[in-house]
């Protein structure tokens, strides 16, 4: 709970800072695409997903910006050697970005990201069992990423976060598991 206060508390300084500095309007808007996650140090190979949800992009500095997101994103992993048993680990995750735009239609981004697990299932073909015992209930990451705006309000986006919470719930002894995701998608700004 006091992470969640902690994000809101960080969101909404921003905003009144924002409101300050800043020549440019807040623009807001969707987003969505692919991750092909993983999660370290286990026996499983990359499984592809979809994200998406909504952001506000908030101009606090000529050539700066912060772009608080909430997104669902679907996580996992699949078995090695088979594509018939995957893990799917299911996130709302809220990455606060900060931009950079090194030139007029291209950004740089890097920041957190804090993310709820909503779900965890291990699949078998048609069967899944609900594997919520085994999985911490919160992760916290770092992202970097960079976007290029063809228009005003389309864009493309990529990203890479990188897990640092080990998801594993319960952990005897072993290294710890942790998720990263490699995102490309598409923006749409209002």
């Amino acid at each position: 709970m006091k992470k969640i206060f902690l994000g809101l508390a960080l969101t909404a300084g921003t905003l009144a800072f924002a409101q300050k500095t800043a020549s440019s309007p807040v623009r807001f808007g969707l987003k969505a695409g692919l991750n092909i996650s993983s999660v370290s140090n286990s026996d499983m190979n990359s499984k592809a997903g979809f994200y998406g949800g909504v952001f506000a992009n908030i101009p606090v500095a000529q050539d700066f910006s912060v772009q608080p997101e909430v997104l669902y994103s679907g996580m996992g992993a699949k078995a090695k050697g088979s594509s018939d048993i995957k893990l799917n680990l299911d996130y709302i995750s809220v990455p606060v970005m900060f931009q950079y735009n090194a030139l007029p239609n291209l950004y740089l981004e890097a920041g957190p990201q804090f993310s709820f697990l909503v779900s965890s299932k291990v699949k078998y073909k048609s069967n899944s069992v609900d594997a919520n015992d085994g999985f911490k209930t919160f992760d916290f990451g770092l992202g970097l990423g960079a976007g290029y705006y063809f228009t005003p309000n389309i864009g493309v986006n990529v990203r890479y976060v990188a897990g640092l919470t080990d998801i594993a719930k319960n952990r005897i002894g072993g290294d710890s598991s942790k998720n990263g995701v490699f995102q490309v998608g598409l923006a749409y700004k209002f």
